[in-house]
């Protein structure tokens, strides 16, 4: 696979940002861009309109679900994926309803985490279905 879109990877942990970041690099080269909190998601939404956002649930300043609803009413084609470590139903189905277009959980292994998003990624923007492989160290 080879996106290039612009990914917009929201959570409060600085950790889990650079995960979701080297995970999304494998499907390609996209330009990533990072919000630490569902404020700093919305305005950098609005600004830099990337192709697909994935946003943590759980933040401070803004929630995810908040922020969710606030990029939902500014771009209701915008393409948000929720991410958690914290899987209960019935936020799952508010973030549905609000129009997330999918959920994924943090705590999965990363090559399941791989292996969805880019089954997602192919079904949203039609891209041929195979990860790159992981960069060689050279020294």
């Amino acid at each position: 696979m080879n996106f290039t879109g612009k990914v917009l990877i929201t959570d409060d942990e600085p950790h889990i940002r650079k995960f979701v970041g080297l995970v999304v690099k494998r499907l390609g080269h996209p330009v990533i861009l990072e919000a630490a909190n569902g404020q700093e998601a919305f305005e950098l939404y609005q600004r830099e309109r990337p192709d697909l956002v994935l946003m943590d649930v759980n933040m401070p300043v803004l929630d995810g679900v908040e922020a969710l609803t606030r990029i939902k009413q500014f771009d209701p084609e915008a393409l948000v994926v929720m991410l958690t470590s914290l899987a209960n139903r019935q936020t799952v189905e508010t973030c549905a309803r609000l129009g997330a277009l999918d959920y994924l959980r943090k705590d999965i292994p990363r090559d399941e985490m791989i292996t969805q998003l880019s089954h997602l990624i192919q079904d949203c923007f039609g891209l041929e279905d195979k990860p790159h492989p992981a960069p060689v160290a050279h020294s």
